[in-house]
């Protein structure tokens, strides 16, 4: 069939076709999202789950309907190495110019705009990599102090009073969150607690790896009361075929059930691989329908797509010994593991091996449901190990 009418969109954060399996989350984050607005006393959300299981996707959908709710947000992305005032003070400017043409609301958003300034200048001290424009000369006394949890508390009460007296609220949506250094994490969340006690209408919604709900416990003990945590995981097998069949079929191509049943058993339902599927599906399959031969020969060029992008942009990353790591929670199966039996796996013991489970933790590839337990944070990754490093070579590194 047709390439370039090809539906289907695996990608980083790319909408998919049909957002399947999702709607009670977003109805969630929307009856949450409008609470804020009346100043009604509402918890915020930290999205957490595995790669690949469309955590930015649900994010930028919200932040999309809360825009078109006339709702004001900030979208931002935590990457390993910015911190977190850098990459929330230009987008928080941008939000408060627009709350300075409300008429309403313009004198408040002025003075959050000065707070701004006054955060900037203090913070550059500690946080190099900030730059943001500055529209006003900073108020002496209002977020300067040079200490961020403090300073964070202010520029953030001042924003939500603006936006307070526009009617609106100010939504945060911050993406891999799970990558802010915990003072800073600390910092926001002590920032939204204040406003939360002061019925200000500002709200946190983000989206992070498992890891999170633990990071934000140590970060401040109050943090399980100020959110909530839902679970983004695969899809159920009915939303999986969805996401299959209505794409394909609103371009007039049918998809059988042994083909359909064929993509849930092999992607897992997670979303980022059905999508891979569909892709290679459509691509393989000469002419509708889609049939399950067709989705065995996809499977190929699929794995192969994943192995030369999805997986190896993560695999290249790791030192050899983290390669060594992974390599034998692999040999044990997609886990959970126990410490125990990974470093039986590897002849070490447990204590010499963990710099090296923390580094992989640090960068985003495994985490910890329970204590002394380790599973990868990457759907298949377990299989994909063994395909790049097949027999037992790699024990003798």
């Amino acid at each position: 069939m047709d390439p370039v009418a090809n539906p289907f969109a695996p990608g980083a954060g790319t909408p998919p076709p049909e957002l399947a399996g999702r709607d009670a989350l977003i109805e969630t984050m929307r009856v949450a999202l409008e609470r804020v607005r009346r100043r009604l006393p509402t918890k915020s959300i930290l999205m957490v789950g595995l790669r690949g299981v469309g955590k930015t996707v649900l994010l930028d959908q919200m932040a999309r309907d809360c825009e078109g709710a006339g709702i004001s947000s900030i979208r931002i992305e935590a990457p390993e190495d910015r911190s977190l005032p850098a990459m929330l003070a230009p987008e928080l400017r941008q939000s408060l110019l627009r709350l300075s043409r409300n008429q309403r609301a313009r004198d408040r958003a002025q003075r959050a705009l000065r707070a701004l300034a006054g955060f900037a200048k203090a913070m550059k001290l500690t946080y190099r990599d900030i730059e943001v424009g500055v529209d006003f000369d900073p108020e002496p006394g209002l977020a300067d102090n040079g200490d961020l949890e403090h300073d964070l508390q202010a520029l953030l009460e001042t924003a939500g009073t603006a936006a307070r007296e526009a009617e609106t609220a100010l939504a945060l949506f911050v993406d891999e969150l799970q990558y802010v250094q915990e003072e800073q994490l600390a910092a926001l969340i002590t920032a939204l607690h204040r406003t939360t006690q002061q019925r200000l209408p500002v709200v946190l919604v983000g989206a992070g790896l498992p890891q999170l709900r633990a990071r934000t416990g140590r970060a401040k003990s109050y943090a399980e009361r100020l959110f909530d945590f839902p679970e983004v995981g695969p899809l159920d097998p009915a939303a999986a075929k969805q996401a299959i069949f209505k794409p394909a079929q609103d371009h007039g191509v049918d998809v059988t059930a042994e083909a359909l049943d064929r993509i849930v058993e092999v992607t897992r339902c997670y979303p980022y691989f059905v999508q891979e599927w569909g892709k290679h599906s459509w691509d393989v399959a000469a002419a509708s329908p889609i049939t399950e031969e067709d989705v065995a020969a996809a499977s190929i060029t699929a794995v192969a797509a994943l192995d030369e992008s999805f997986f190896r942009v993560r695999f290249d990353r790791l030192t050899p010994a983290e390669r060594r790591y992974l390599r034998a929670m692999a040999e044990l199966g997609p886990g959970p593991h126990r410490s125990g039996d990974i470093s039986q796996v590897l002849g070490r013991s447990v204590t010499s091996l963990g710099p090296v489970r923390a580094q992989l933790i640090a960068k985003g590839m495994i985490w910890s449901p329970f204590h002394g337990d380790t599973a990868f944070t990457v759907p298949l990754f377990d299989e994909f190990m063994i395909r790049i490093m097949p027999g037992n070579e790699w024990r003798d590194d």
